[in-house]
């Protein structure tokens, strides 16, 4: 049972050899929630936007190890 937990991370392979049953895929090694390209708030509302998605995960059942975008594909 445990603790749910959301793993952020760039490299979701990782986390699924490790059992992590929820992962967010993040940006990029060095910089898994956020983006220094991006200007000081549009990278503060990117790690906001994350960090709901990663709320969201922790309120759905999921599969085991699923692994989830930031943004939801059509």
């Amino acid at each position: 049972m445990g603790i749910p937990t959301v793993f952020i991370t760039a490299l979701p392979t990782i986390a699924q050899m490790v059992g992590a049953n929820r992962v967010l895929r993040g940006v990029a090694i060095t910089h898994p929630t956020g983006d220094p390209s991006l200007a000081a708030g549009d990278e503060l509302a990117l790690r906001i936007r994350m960090l709901e998605r990663a709320a969201t995960m922790l309120e759905t059942d999921v599969e085991p190890r699923a692994v989830w975008e930031l943004e939801e594909r059509t």
